[in-house]
């Protein structure tokens, strides 16, 4: 396949989810074990054609755009079906592809109530397009409506398929990411214009840039900084983020964490730095403390945690303060850091609430008081693997969680722009607060490992038989597993791939 003339490939493998979506709802309800056969036979083409394109992707040229499609589409308002793929839309496009996969085998048994597997897996699979093509398209406005897409399935998610606080999280999700959409929508009409009312091509915008006077890139920046720092979420816009976590069903939080958040960091590398690159430095030291704090903070919030999802999600805002660490060191290592992150926290936390989910069915509880320890006694497969995805959060150096975190640190205080020159002392006291939080990071998953792994069943429990790891369940997670070690080994597999395209999108910062 080649990636110069091959642009139908994308398109098909970005719409066939949705297409999959409109074929399930044609399927009679009662068909209850063929919807999950054939939701798991759909979002598997869709993944084959992805992995074609991934092997057919000229890594030799990951800095400029592959598989390309750009035709006219809205020409009252100048807009384009723009679509295209580089070496850092590449591994999130690859990831939001492997992921509800994954998903739709673990689901062929373990459903939310209350069942309804048509609604719940068209849902999934019209969130899995609106989240690739975030990360494939190089319009403004597609970008934005492929953006605004996701909101609505995962509301319903949530909404239908939570826990007892269902109806609060989901609004509350919808109406924060609502909320900073307008002022990124905002931004978006006031780039348009300022850079002439002719494109709202990102590329070509990229190359226009710097435009407007630094009044206009303060202000511009300002309103992408709302939509994307809701969405990341960045501190203080958190506090949707622990709750929609913890009243989603296990595959919406496995989505939420792998793939959605993700659009948050991507839309700051994409659109913020490259086209508004006075307002991204400009406003770098406070994305950097924001970073921090959210770090320390959702450490801390982690320790008071009595409930082993809550504390998962509570542990995202802490990880990704790390990748906005890196886009606040606005330099190529620190790009790099975030993009790695990125992947790094979508692998590992998206296992963890797997975990979850599947500790949830065993033990009808995710309070850490009522598992009360002995899994590595009671079902040692799973509680081994619940410490290896754990040691792996907490950033051990050899799995994939290091590498990002590190990497952002290191960046952070590396000459680069002028910025770790300029603000030395600041960044230099971040990296020192940053890593405290890596501390505080270990403390509490090795508390956590501590109250659930180690000791004996207690009485409850005793003899109350439990499975272990289930046939379905290695089918689900054993990729992951597998990649959190291969990223961790071998980094390049990420790094590699993203390093042509990282550096031309930093030349664009001057």
């Amino acid at each position: 396949m080649d990636p110069n003339t091959a642009g139908w490939a994308l398109v098909v493998a970005l719409f066939l989810p949705l297409v999959g979506a409109g074929l399930l709802s044609l399927m009679p309800a009662a068909m209850d074990q063929q919807i999950r056969r054939a939701a798991v036979v759909i979002t598997t083409v869709a993944f084959a054609l992805v992995a074609v394109i991934t092997a057919s992707f000229d890594y030799g040229r990951s800095g400029e755009l592959q598989f390309t499609t750009d035709v006219s589409w809205i020409t009252a308002i100048d807009a384009r079906f723009s679509l295209g793929m580089d070496g850092i839309s590449l591994p999130l496009f690859f990831l939001t592809y492997l992921l509800p996969v994954l998903c739709a085998i673990y689901t062929t048994k373990h459903l939310p109530s209350p069942g309804k597997p048509k609604a719940f897996l068209g849902l999934m699979m019209v969130l899995q397009t609106g989240m690739a093509g975030t990360f494939v398209a190089f319009d403004l406005v597609l970008f934005f409506i492929f953006f605004e897409l996701t909101l609505v399935p995962m509301f319903f998610m949530i909404g239908m398929w939570g826990g007892p606080r269902r109806d609060y999280a989901s609004v509350k999700f919808f109406l924060y990411t609502l909320f900073g959409s307008v002022f990124m929508l905002v931004a978006f009409l006031a780039i348009y214009f300022q850079a002439g009312a002719s494109t709202w091509s990102i590329m070509e915008l990229s190359e226009m840039a710097p435009f407007g006077s630094s009044t206009f890139q303060t202000w511009a920046f300002l309103g992408v900084f709302l939509g994307f720092a809701i969405k990341v979420p960045v501190w203080p816009f958190h506090t949707w983020l622990p709750d929609a976590h913890t009243e989603a069903p296990t595959v919406g939080s496995v989505l939420l964490a792998g793939v959605l958040l993700k659009m948050g960091t991507y839309g700051f590398i994409r659109i913020g730095l490259p086209i508004l690159p006075e307002g991204a430095l400009r406003f770098a030291p406070l994305i950097g403390v924001l970073a921090v704090i959210g770090i320390v903070y959702g450490s801390l919030c982690c320790l008071a945690q009595t409930d082993v999802k809550r504390l998962i999600a509570f542990s995202s805002v802490g990880h990704m303060g790390f990748v906005m660490l890196g886009i606040a060191a606005m330099n190529e290592a620190g790009i790099q850091a975030a993009l790695f992150g990125n992947i790094a926290h979508g692998i590992i936390t998206g296992m963890l609430f797997f975990l979850a989910g599947s500790l949830h069915e065993r033990y009808h509880s995710r309070e850490i008081s009522v598992i009360g320890g002995g899994m590595l006694t009671k079902i040692p497969k799973y509680g081994v693997m619940f410490a290896y995805v754990a040691i792996a959060s907490l950033g051990l150096p050899g799995l994939a969680g290091f590498w990002g975190e590190f990497t952002a640190m290191w960046a952070a205080i590396s000459p680069g722009l002028g910025l770790a020159d300029s603000y030395q002392g600041l960044y230099l006291t971040l990296v020192i607060f940053a890593a405290i939080g890596t501390v505080l990071t270990a403390g509490y998953f090795l508390w956590l490992l501590q109250r659930v792994n180690l000791g004996k069943p207690p009485e409850r429990w005793a003899n109350e038989p439990l499975d272990d790891v289930q046939a379905i369940e290695w089918v689900s997670w054993t990729p992951l597993l597998i990649l959190i070690l291969a990223l961790g080994v071998y980094p390049r597999l990420l790094f590699g791939v993203q390093n042509d395209a990282v550096a031309n999108l930093v030349s664009f910062l001057g």
